[in-house]
């Protein structure tokens, strides 16, 4: 089967207001016009490669429906076109279009006939052509992304074909898409299964390939499904720490189909908890939203690749890709890398949380969305587990509770390999149960109409900013803190609410329910406990808790990176970057990753990292030494301190010192005077106090008979200033992305946070995607050539060209500096 990329120059343009003013007419009518308008538009518009998202373009205001959620970005439809030559022998051929993801209510249509629909935006799905298509001649594919009904998201969603897009040619004989399913049976012998599909009988030959060497090789006959048992010799197993991954080539006729794969078991079970290989395996997780930083919801594979090996560097294992599939890049990336995932299908079941969600489309839905998730997973080890949703308040309900089960059994039927979870908000079970839940239908159709009236006010001048639905229990969340929810969980009437639930599911998935860890397991002895949702802060205790307790699997932190939308929920911004009488519509991003919107760990990084044990250093965090008027007080917000000593113009002014480490107690040392020291209880950071003054400030690790053990430090940087140009990679692939952090710095190399000034870039040899800085508060967004920097620094996301190098010039004025990055072939 061929494989053609299907993502350059297509047109791209806003649906005009005659489509979108007929959503509201019957749909014959509806298509008619569609169709007639269809033919007017065919290839007009702006000329854009794929992925693309076009939310990031759209203008911004607090009026806007779909609010802070997505960061007041505006919605809308829109149309994209393409022509494409199909030569006369595809006539005997079989032509099939992939589309990874196109948010949302995907209508295809075929030289003007309508070919398909698909209205959850995060599955990818197929479409058949042959019937549409004109042989010999040229043809017209066009999408239209129906955006426009706000709001229907809780966080940033990105419009439009974000992720990218395939035209698979076959003969008429050939191999199913997804036919080949490939399943570790053991590991000692290591015998694999493949199960192959096809669309006619024949004979059908399996080759296993370790790199360019034939490992192991089967024939078998088909009448349209068989099922080959290979054993591999001396097999390489598979595992986060050894990603070991074998190819396996299927031939039928003249069809080839090359699957990438590995050898590794999964277990669980109440005596041993969650295995890997047969070894246990304690989930350090990460929760993550789909979108890309600076470049949107734009699904490139060097982003996703690039969101891994972050994570996987500052300590996390495991990924929740909350709360929808995540792409085939991201799961390619994790394979290679040793990357676990729990691939998560849905934010909301039956139950609106926004007014024109999901929730309208499911129970319609739900059986393909999931065989696409289970088709695209299965053959990938990285995915260890299945969530059928996150924070659905159905499971409290008797017909939530048999849906738990339905969709649970199903995915089973589908895939008995892998576990099936669900997060649930035990605390906001007990609400709904009692008539307080956060949400319902009726309540997002208020919001929804409250988001209106009050956009008619703002346009008027009328009213302030109030926080309905989702933001408004955001809000009261960061308001009160990170206790509310886990106390509330600890009540017996959230037990009563979820215990039917979690019968119905393999491992138990608590949102923010760390407090009944230990009481859930002496009293339901069989059950498995994933934290699938929780806060920072609680890294340690989770740890301590998880390392004598087996049925405790693993902990999700809300947000291993910040990501687009919730605007401000964990956000500590100061009033500088801030201020106070600023519009709303100028807060971007949530504020609340471990790691921030341009991939810098932050000190929760740190402090992560040391809570699951994985330094043997102590680590200094320091939190801006200075502060007027901080931002959103938050619960998934633990600190912002970061690991510099560099605080010109700061002096005299208080600091305050973290320190993280594994350790009985820990000093700190100030040019050689020492400052204090301090034990550390049932945690593993300490704080200090002093005032800043420039120098070395130094950390030591103690144990208990007061022995050294280790030490780290942080020193200021010198007085000269320079902007420098970090590019992540040395070289830059051929069309590929390289990621640029743009600093000021010392000439060692020495961060300096307190400069600012606002950075010009140009680039040349390449294109400029995205430019910006971590700040939650952006009103510019990331699509100019110019952006403040924040703490000293920003980060320019570009495209090289197809040759020679590319060539950034950065310049704020006074100072600048320029470098070249060579393009190598891919």
């Amino acid at each position: 089967m061929k494989c053609i990329d299907f993502n350059e120059k297509w047109r791209f343009r806003r649906l005009d207001q005659e489509i979108i003013e007929q959503k509201a007419a019957q749909e014959p009518i509806k298509q008619e016009l569609i169709k007639q308008k269809l033919q007017n538009q065919e290839l007009k518009g702006q000329e854009v490669n794929l992925p693309h998202d076009a939310m990031l373009s759209e203008s911004r205001s607090e009026a806007n429906p779909g609010g802070g959620n997505i960061c007041y970005f505006d919605g809308g439809d829109y149309l994209y076109s393409k022509a494409f030559f199909v030569p006369e022998d595809y006539r005997d051929k079989a032509v099939i279009f992939e589309f990874e993801g196109v948010y949302r209510n995907a209508e295809i249509f075929i030289n003007q006939e309508k070919a398909a629909y698909r209205p959850y935006g995060y599955t990818n799905f197929y479409v058949g052509a042959d019937r549409f298509l004109k042989y010999g001649e040229e043809n017209i594919i066009q999408v239209i992304a129906h955006n426009l009904d706000q709001p229907n998201s809780r966080w940033y969603t990105g419009s439009g074909i974000y992720r990218p897009v395939h035209m698979y040619v076959a003969d008429k004989e050939h191999l199913l898409l997804n036919g080949v399913k490939i399943n570790t049976l053991s590991i000692e012998p290591a015998v694999i299964s493949v199960e192959v599909g096809t669309s006619a009988a024949g004979e059908v030959k399996a080759e296993i390939f370790d790199g360019s060497r034939l490992v192991a090789a089967m024939a078998a006959g088909t009448k349209g499904k068989t099922t080959m048992k290979l054993e591999v010799p001396q097999a390489k197993l598979w595992s986060p720490e050894q990603p070991n991954l074998y190819q396996c080539r299927i031939t039928f006729g003249t069809d080839t189909v090359e699957e990438t794969f590995g050898i590794r078991t999964l277990g669980w079970n109440d005596k041993e908890g969650f295995s890997i290989n047969g070894k246990r395996v304690i989930l350090r997780g990460a929760c993550i939203h789909h979108d890309n930083g600076l470049l949107g919801a734009c699904c490139y594979p060097e982003a996703e690749e690039r969101k891994v090996r972050l994570l996987k560097e500052n300590g996390y294992n495991a990924i929740r890709s909350a709360h929808n599939p995540c792409s085939k890049a991201l799961l390619n990336a994790c394979d290679r890398l040793g990357m676990l995932v729990m691939d998560e299908y849905v934010d909301v079941w039956y139950i609106h949380k926004t007014e024109y969600d999901y929730a309208g489309y499911l129970a319609d839905w739900w059986r393909e969305d999931l065989k696409d998730m289970v088709e695209k997973d299965y053959n990938h080890p990285c995915v260890v587990m299945y969530s059928t949703g996150n924070e659905v308040s159905e499971t409290a309900q008797e017909r939530g509770i048999r849906f738990t089960g339905q969709m649970t059994d199903y995915l089973h039927q589908m895939d008995p390999s892998r576990p099936v979870t669900c997060g649930v908000n035990i605390f906001f079970n007990f609400l709904s149960s009692i008539g307080f839940g956060v949400y319902s239908d009726e309540k997002a159709k208020k919001n929804a109409q409250k988001v209106v009236k009050k956009g008619e006010e703002l346009r008027k001048g009328k009213k302030k900013h109030k926080p309905v639905g989702s933001e408004f229990y955001n809000t009261l969340a960061g308001l009160l803190g990170d206790k509310t929810m886990k106390i509330g969980a600890t009540f017996y009437g959230c037990d009563v609410k979820t215990r039917d639930a979690y019968a119905n599911m393999d491992i138990a998935g608590y949102n923010y329910g760390i407090l009944r860890y230990r009481h859930d397991l002496k009293k339901y002895p069989g059950r498995l406990i994933l934290g699938s949702e929780t806060f920072c802060k609680d890294a340690y205790t989770f740890w301590e808790l998880a390392k004598k307790n087996p049925r405790i699997i693993g902990d999700f932190v809300w947000a291993g990176m910040d990501y687009l939308g919730e605007v401000g929920i964990g956000a500590w911004v100061y009033e500088d970057y801030a201020p106070k009488a600023a519009p709303r519509e100028g807060w971007l991003t949530a504020g609340s990753g471990r790691i921030d919107i341009t991939g810098k760990p932050l000190g929760e990084a740190a402090y992560t990292k040391t809570a699951f044990g994985l330094t043997d250093r102590p680590t200094i965090a320091v939190r801006p030494v200075y502060g007027k008027g901080k931002h959103s007080p938050s619960a998934w917000k633990m600190t912002d301190a970061m690991e510099s000593w560099s605080w010109e113009g700061r002096e005299g002014e208080k600091a305050v010192i973290e320190v993280y480490a594994r350790a009985y107690g820990a000093a700190l040392f100030l040019n050689g005077k020492c400052i204090g020291r301090k034990k550390f209880r049932k945690d593993c950071a300490v704080h200090f106090q002093t005032k800043y003054e420039p120098g070395e400030l130094t950390a030591v690790a103690y144990d208990a008979e007061g022995n050294e053990m280790s030490r780290s430090s942080l020193r200021t940087a010198g007085k000269e200033t320079l902007i420098s140009i970090i590019p992540e990679t040395e070289a830059v692939k051929k069309k590929g992305l390289c990621y640029v952090r743009l600093q000021y710095t010392d000439r060692e190399g020495i961060l300096k946070p307190t400069q600012r000034n606002r950075l010009h870039v140009a680039v040349s040899g390449g294109a400029l995607l995205g430019l910006g800085n971590a700040c939650s508060y952006n009103p510019e967004g990331y699509l100019k050539e110019t952006t403040d920097t924040y703490y000293g620094e920003a980060l320019a996301v570009i495209k090289a060209g197809n040759a020679g190098s590319v060539a950034i010039q950065v310049t704020d004025g006074k100072y600048s500096n320029s470098i070249k990055i060579p393009i190598v072939e891919n």
